[in-house]
């Protein structure tokens, strides 16, 4: 009977490890107030680590706000400082030191001009045309492989930065949700999650936008807007890895304001119109 407790406690104990290794919750760690009028939706944030400042342009405008912050949070850009061209998604190059971002439908690729402080002051079309899956698309930058991505349904797209074609076969992103563990734990990590691979499921997920994070095994991020949480994909494979689950009072949309810069996973409160970041 004792020998068989023991094994019941080392089979609870594995099960629990498991389940742990999948999901991690997230905490409020700093916030960005966009604090001019125009628009309703945040593009992205992003991070530029010379200067070390946040970028937040508002998606829907090329005269929408284009607000600049530090470290901090202090606001530091001029008043009517606007994007000037309709964002979608943006990034910071660290090898060419320039700020890039995709349009709304066939606005193109654009490459910033920036003053000596870091602010933008025009921009330079690189890309003409529609250069991504779908017309809302949010570019996310791969500094590693020097590529940005983008989501269609559950298929994550890479294009070259230097022609921005299409390379290669999408990604294609395995939906899946953890089992309950009523019943039995589960033994392995096979156990954890159960398929779910019908096109319902895409409306759980904000259809615009995938992070990349660099994470090894962990580099693509969805937000799963149904239950509030992130969840992470292995690159490689499409598998989901762990879930990141979000406060109770986080704010979630089905398009655009989710983001990750810095190391830190970021949201966009509408109505406040304030970015949280998440760690």
């Amino acid at each position: 009977m004792k020998k068989l407790s023991v094994l019941l406690n080392i089979f609870l104990l594995i099960g629990f490890s498991v389940t742990a290794q999948t999901e991690k919750k997230l905490n409020k760690v700093m916030e960005l107030t966009i604090t001019e009028e125009g628009g309703a939706n945040g593009a992205v944030v992003v991070w530029e680590p010379v200067l070390k400042r946040y970028y937040c342009p508002m998606a829907g405008n090329e005269v929408f706000p284009f607000q600049i912050f530090d470290a901090k949070g202090k606001l530091l850009s001029k008043p009517k400082q606007e994007t000037l061209m309709d964002v979608r998604g943006m990034w910071y190059n660290a090898k060419t030191k320039k700020l890039y971002a995709n349009g709304y439908n066939d606005a193109g690729w654009a490459e910033y001009i920036m003053d000596v402080k870091g602010n933008p002051t025009g921009k330079k079309i690189l890309f003409e045309g529609m250069n991504q899956p779908d017309m809302q698309s949010v570019g996310t930058y791969d500094a590693a492989k020097n590529v940005v991505y983008f989501l269609n349904y559950n298929k994550v797209h890479t294009y070259s930065t230097s022609a921005t074609k299409a390379m290669g076969d999408p990604v294609t992103l395995n939906f899946e949700k953890i089992k309950s563990t009523e019943e039995k734990p589960p033994t392995d990590s096979s156990d954890v999650f159960d398929m779910v691979a019908d096109e319902e499921t895409y409306t759980e997920y904000n259809s615009t936008t995938v992070i990349y994070t660099g994470i090894k095994g962990q580099e693509l991020g969805l937000l799963n807007i149904t239950d509030k949480r992130i969840d992470l994909f292995d690159r490689a494979t499409g598998n989901i890895k762990i879930r990141l689950v979000l406060p109770e009072d986080a704010s979630v949309n089905p398009m655009f304001n989710f983001s990750y810069a810095n190391g830190m996973y970021w949201l966009f409160n509408k109505a406040t119109r304030i970015w949280t970041a998440y760690k």
